[in-house]
């Protein structure tokens, strides 16, 4: 691995490709299923390309493809067809590719003769493997291994690196037929009897530390009592149901369930810990801090374990010590965990922490739990990694009273809030912005933590804890307010350079200021001016960057694009100080994008206006399904129902805001501490029906008062 540092987006995987993702493990291939070499397709498993060729022949062509039909985020089925038999105008022979990811790889290969006479066939499969890290096939930059040795048995191939001490186990199962291993090759003779079936079950289990690890989608056992499939029926079954008349906010709902359900991550070796989530699919199929806490946080209607799993599995893996390498400081939250090959990476991973946000958000989302009915002793053990992290903010992450960022080693990130790429942060001109750097959202997140740390001390009857965070967030809301916002530009800079000079230019970044409650209420209604303006609105959702600035580039990735869950936050930003019709029209541009994408909202797409091309135009390395992106619907609706629990007070706020054209919305089986509640709208009525609160709770047919906010969100 050479280092953390943002190499840009990888190439293309193409119009052409399909995506199978579970927990840590995906695939990507082309739409006839063949894995093809040269390129970022492959099967991955703990940041490891265990298959990097998989090329299905009949009679040495291949399989030209009829349809790609999904199934669940781990399978689906490869329809195809080989060329016409001797003698036929057309093809005979179906053929039928289940493919199952999880851990690695389970495939189902069926040759369906539809002709009345025998077919005699020779069936091989091309595979190979080059145990590449995942970053080296993001940045381009493979490594040959020289030491790949392949070993043939009768059930099929042994790839191993002994230098990488990975690899890949492939066996096949077939019927009645001669087969033959070799190197490289798998190949079935055989014969498919007319209007009958051949059938093989092709099976690649991960090699990890010299060790091949059970199969996951065993052919011993019915696909439904795999592990992966009771898990997400399981997440269905308990999921609440959200029934609505607008037919975009259903799809994004139930694409939404789905996707995150296949993005959760489970500990093999604790089955009954809570799980945490990836950010996405294909590129980060591990635990983010930024991503994972963001994430966990929009989904708390969904299933609040995902944000305790998160808390837990991130508390466990706090800095404890200065390292310059991975930018570990003690009780600093990591930014990313990676499995990759390394020598000297640990079973669990290796944690970097170039991260400036992560740390305020796990506060921040530590003080939503006991909001939403979470309490007893497993938030107090978390407390003290509360503690710790406001300490990192305190001894090691602030400057000039401003939480601000700079790498440690040229093999950090550059930038380090969640505009991550090397030229995400610049002046109006385009000049880029020169660290150390204090981003406005992460002062706005940091005034939330100091926010969320009070309620929690004044939950537990700790007043002097409370005082000094509330004092402290009140130092920092005021000290932002004179640093950074421009009068003569009426808005806020995006940051503080490292000469304490504002970085000018106009971004989404400020919305998420608003989100966090640090926004001076005089200065709200020019930021709300100019995130909707035609400058910073495409008409699907608010750019990241305006397009007067100098760096404006819509299809970048962070300069002039549109991100969901920066929409997501922004719109929650607007309906927090009282634009609610600037909220409802990011709300539905968002849902009107992800209509376009069959219900799913991509990472990102490009910042082109709605006047100039009719749907969104893709971004082509753009993650799906990921993370962040798929909760984005669940933050539209809660933000649009203006929906705040507080339990610990024994409140519920409910002051509905539906846009013209949403109907009737009901969500049933909503998890509320021990409770699941039912709650339904109407378009046009700003009271909400509610059933299955407890005595205790009080529903409030309103909005929070301004007085008693003290967390995002708050509408």
């Amino acid at each position: 691995m050479d280092g953390w540092t943002f190499e840009g987006q990888p190439g293309e995987l193409g119009d052409t490709t399909t995506t199978l993702v579970e927990g840590g493990s995906f695939c990507v291939s082309e739409r006839n299923g063949d894995i093809l070499p040269g390129g970022a397709q492959g099967v991955y498993y703990a940041d490891t390309r265990l298959v990097s060729r998989w090329e299905l022949r009949v009679d040495d062509a291949p399989v030209g493809s009829l349809k790609v039909v999904p199934g669940e985020p781990y399978h689906s089925t490869f329809l195809g067809r080989t060329p016409a038999r001797p003698g036929r105008a057309d093809s005979t022979m179906l053929v039928i590719r289940d493919r199952y990811v999880g851990g690695g790889v389970r495939e189902d290969v069926i040759l369906r003769n539809l002709a009345d006479e025998a077919a005699g066939c020779l069936v091989s499969l091309l595979v190979a493997s080059d145990v590449a890290d995942l970053f080296e096939v993001k940045a381009h930059r493979i490594q040959h291994v020289a030491d790949i040795e392949t070993l043939v048995d009768r059930t099929g191939l042994r790839i191993v690196s002994a230098s990488r001490s990975r690899g890949a186990r492939v066996i096949a199962e077939a019927g009645e037929c001669e087969f033959h291993a070799m190197p490289g090759l798998l190949t079935f003779r055989i014969v498919v009897g007319a209007r009958s079936e051949w059938r093989v079950t092709l099976q690649v289990n991960p090699i990890l530390d010299g060790e091949e690890l059970p199969a996951w989608f065993s052919p011993r056992h019915p696909v439904e009592h795999a592990e992966p499939a009771m898990r997400l029926a399981e997440w269905v079954r308990a999921s609440p149901t959200i029934s609505s008349s607008n037919v975009a906010l259903a799809q994004a709902l139930r694409r939404s369930r789905t996707d995150l359900g296949s993005l959760r991550l489970f500990d093999t070796d604790r089955p009954d810990t809570p799980p945490t989530i990836a950010a996405g699919a294909p590129w980060f199929m591990t635990l983010f801090g930024r991503d994972s806490l963001l994430t966990s946080m929009m989904t708390l209607p969904l299933d609040p374990s995902l944000a305790l799993g998160t808390l837990h599995r991130l508390a466990e893996l706090q800095g404890t010590k200065v390292n310059l390498l991975t930018e570990e400081e003690p009780g600093k939250i990591l930014h990313e965990l990676r499995y990759g090959v390394e020598p000297g990476t640990p079973p669990g991973g290796r944690p970097y922490y170039g991260s400036v946000d992560s740390t305020p958000l796990f506060v921040m989302l530590l003080g939503e739990l006991p909001r939403w009915g979470l309490s007893g002793s497993e938030l107090r053990t978390l407390l003290p990694h509360a503690d710790a992290a406001l300490g990192w903010i305190e001894d090691y992450g602030q400057r000039d009273g401003f939480l601000s960022y700079r790498r440690k080693t040229d093999r950090g990130l550059i930038n380090q809030g969640w505009k991550d790429s090397f030229d995400g942060i610049n002046y109006a001109d385009g000049n880029l912005a020169h660290p150390p750097i204090a981003l406005a959202e992460a002062q706005g997140y940091t005034y939330a933590a100091y926010l969320a740390r009070a309620s929690l001390a004044r939950q537990a009857g700790d007043p002097h804890t409370e005082r000094r965070c509330e004092k402290r967030a009140a130092v920092l809301r005021e000290a932002f307010n004179a640093r950074f916002w421009l009068p003569e530009r009426e808005y806020y800079a995006v940051g503080l350079d490292g000469e304490g000079r504002p970085i000018d230019s106009v971004t989404s970044n400020i919305g998420h200021c608003l989100w966090t409650g640090i926004v001076d209420e005089d200065k709200a209604p020019l930021v709300a001016e100019h995130l909707l303006s035609p400058h910073m609105f495409s008409g699907y959702g608010v750019r990241t960057l305006a397009d007067d600035m100098g760096a404006y580039n819509p299809m970048s990735y962070h300069n002039g694009s549109v991100w969901p869950h920066d929409n997501a936050l922004v719109m929650s930003g607007l309906m927090r100080y009282g634009f609610v019709g600037e909220a409802q029209r990011i709300a539905q541009g968002l849902l009107d994008a992800a209509h376009a994408g069959e219900g799913r909202l991509p990472e990102l797409f490009c910042g082109f206006g709605r006047d100039e091309f009719p749907t969104p135009i893709p971004y082509p390395t753009s993650c799906a399904p990921q993370a962040w992106a798929a909760a984005s619907p669940l933050q539209i609706v809660r933000t649009l129902l203006r929906f705040e629990p507080w339990i610990e007070d024994g409140k519920l706020w409910i002051s509905p805001a539906l846009p013209k054209g949403f109907g009737v919305l009901q969500i049933c089986n909503l998890p509320l501490g021990e409770w699941r509640i039912v709650v339904k709208v109407q378009e046009g009525d700003d009271h909400a029906g509610v059933s299955g609160l407890p005595p205790t709770v009080e529903l409030i047919n309103d909005t929070v008062p301004a007085t008693a906010v003290s967390m995002p969100g708050v509408g």
